[in-house]
Parts: structure tokens; C-alpha cells; sequence
């Protein structure tokens, strides 16, 4: 597990590991807006990514997606046992992020420079009220455009046009859309520079009709239990993630051998 830095940006502010042959970003907290000020300015398509370990054990299987995480510019880990997979290869300690809180920050970094956002995904009541509340808790931040995510097939060129023209510096996309997040990796070519980052239920959070894992959950790893409540058929995710403790087992022995 070699840890290398990017070309774009001073080695200091990140570092940038393999988990599992997966990318994974190293961010101090107090160093996250200078990284996303840095990606703002240097232009061209940057997509970010809030992983968690399911979608780790996805990224690890050949197509789309793995090739959508090996490219991007962020990939940051939100998952607990992300963060202690990290710890038990190499011994570094990862910061956790928790989505609505990054993606907070991520919109006063925009706000601060006066950039603009594009908003895309959800029901339409939802996208209405998520809009009201950002435009109120960031009025510097200019919404340039906005789309439900249940749009027919027929409508995606016009879709892509709008985006294009709009040209906003962050593209943020909610559920609804076919495809989820590998949308963004789907239509990568097609879509104008700027940041571009997937989270499932913001717009519900925005909205106020849903909230967001409370702090001392979140920080002890508990955030799951809920989940579990709003969609009981999660609790079948324990079989993934006994594979994905014996994968860090058996790296972990391996690493050992050839030493």
C-alpha cells in the first residue's frame, strides 16, 4: 500500500493510499478548504467522491464504477470501518467524513468565492424546499439551474444541454437519477468542468424531511442502526462486511509474508 500525492496539489495538503486496490484521500479537516479551492481553480471536470465500504467492495470489481473512483479527483471515506482498514494496513489515521457536514463545507467554499451550483435529482417538492434552504443558508452562492431526477430517457440530451450551458462550478446529484451516482461517471464527457459529487438523500436532508446521523452516532460508527430502521433488508449487508474484514485480514498477512 504506496502512498502517492497528486500532481495538482501540494503533497502537504493530502495523501492518498490504497485500501484494498481502492483510492483513498487523507484529508485534515483544517485542510479541507485549501484543497477545494485548489480543485476549483484547476479547472476542467473534477468528480468527488464520498465512499463508503460498500462501495469500496463495489470499486474493487472491473467497469464503470472502479474506473469512475480510480479517476477521481477526491475520494473521501465516510464509512467507520474505512478508516480502521486504513489504520490496520498502514498505521495512518484517515479522517471520516460525515456526508451532510462535507458537502456543508463544500458549499461555503463555493459561497465564499460567489460560485455557482447546479442541482439535479430528487422529487420535485423535495429539489423545491432543498433549493429555498440552500439559497437562505448560503445567499452568496448562486443556483444557476435545477432538475428532478425522475426524467425520462428522452429528456437526458436536454438535460445535459442545460447543464452544459448553465456551466456551474459544482454539479450536486440526488437520488432518483437511473443509474445513481455512476450517472456522472456515464456522462463525464459530456458534462462542463466543475466539481461533480453523488449523495444519495441531501436533498431530503436540505429539505428538513429527513435528518442526518446525529454526531455521537455518526462518531462511534452507530449511524447504521438507523438505516437499518428506515430499510430493514440493510441488515443483510453483515455478510459483505465479514468478506470485507477477511480481505483485511488476509492483505494484512500477506503484507507481513513479504516483508
Amino acid at each position: 500500500m504506496d502512498a502517492e500525492h497528486s500532481a495538482e496539489e501540494p503533497a502537504v495538503l493530502r495523501e492518498r493510499v490504497n485500501l484494498l486496490k481502492v483510492p483513498l484521500d487523507i484529508i485534515q479537516v483544517e485542510q479541507l478548504a485549501d484543497i477545494m479551492r485548489t480543485l476549483m481553480e484547476s479547472g476542467g471536470g473534477k468528480n468527488i467522491i464520498l465512499l463508503s465500504i460498500w462501495d469500496l467492495l463495489r470499486a474493487r470489481r472491473s467497469g464503470t464504477y472502479r474506473s469512475y473512483v480510480l479517476s477521481a479527483a477526491l475520494v473521501i471515506p465516510i464509512s467507520k470501518s474505512l478508516v480502521k482498514g486504513v489504520r490496520f494496513l498502514t498505521g495512518k489515521q484517515a479522517p471520516r467524513y460525515m456526508p451532510f457536514d462535507f458537502v456543508v463545507k463544500l458549499l461555503t467554499c463555493l459561497e465564499e468565492r460567489e460560485l455557482s451550483l447546479y442541482l439535479l435529482g430528487g422529487k420535485l417538492r423535495t429539489l423545491k424546499k432543498a433549493e429555498k434552504n440552500i439559497r437562505q443558508t448560503f445567499p452568496y452562492l448562486r443556483i444557476v439551474g435545477r432538475y428532478v431526477g425522475s426524467f425520462r430517457k428522452t429528456e437526458e440530451k436536454i438535460i445535459l444541454e442545460a447543464i452544459r450551458k448553465a456551466s456551474p462550478s459544482m454539479l450536486l446529484v440526488g437520488k432518483g437519477i437511473a443509474g445513481g451516482e455512476q450517472w456522472i461517471a456515464k456522462h463525464d464527457a459530456q458534462l462542463p468542468p466543475g466539481l461533480r459529487l453523488w449523495c444519495s438523500d441531501l436533498y431530503e436532508i436540505f429539505a428538513e424531511q429527513r435528518k442526518h446521523p446525529s454526531q455521537y452516532s455518526f462518531d462511534h460508527g452507530l449511524e447504521w442502526i438507523g438505516f437499518c430502521f428506515q430499510k430493514p433488508v440493510r441488515v443483510f449487508k453483515v455478510f459483505p462486511y465479514v468478506y470485507y474484514k477477511i480481505l483485511l485480514l488476509v492483505y494484512r498477512l500477506f503484507k507481513q509474508k513479504s516483508a
